[in-house]
């Protein structure tokens, strides 16, 4: 996380996210469902400082459950999360520095996060 600026995007992806070509990836799926989406995310939350966060907006329909999860982890980082069609999601992927790739099964389960200044 050293080499993240003030607003470079870092992409945490489910298993199922196309990743563009051009951007860096680290994965970490080693089997169905693991490792979990929320859980690469509390670890990356404990070390990352977040400006902003951008979701799919169809995870209110597709996944409540995930939505409200993630919500909560943003909040307590004091970040709210913006919601953006999946479409509009994926393009946004293009622009990241990096994404890192769970094994997670639950659909939408995605999350752009923009690096703050830690001061």
């Amino acid at each position: 996380m050293t080499e993240f600026g003030h607003t470079d995007g870092l992409v945490i992806a489910d298993a199922g996210l196309p990743i563009p070509s051009d951007v860096e990836r680290v994965d970490l799926a080693y089997k169905p469902g693991a490792p979990a989406f929320l859980d690469v995310l509390d670890t990356i939350l404990a070390e990352f400082v977040v400006e902003r966060a951008v979701g799919s907006a169809e995870m209110r329909t597709e996944s409540p459950s995930m939505l409200t999860a993630l919500q909560e982890r943003l909040a307590a980082a004091g970040v709210e999360l913006e919601l953006v069609s999946h479409v509009d999601f994926k393009l946004a992927t293009h622009h990241a520095r990096a994404v890192v790739r769970s094994g997670e099964y639950t659909p939408y389960s995605n999350v752009l996060l923009y690096s703050a200044a830690p001061f």
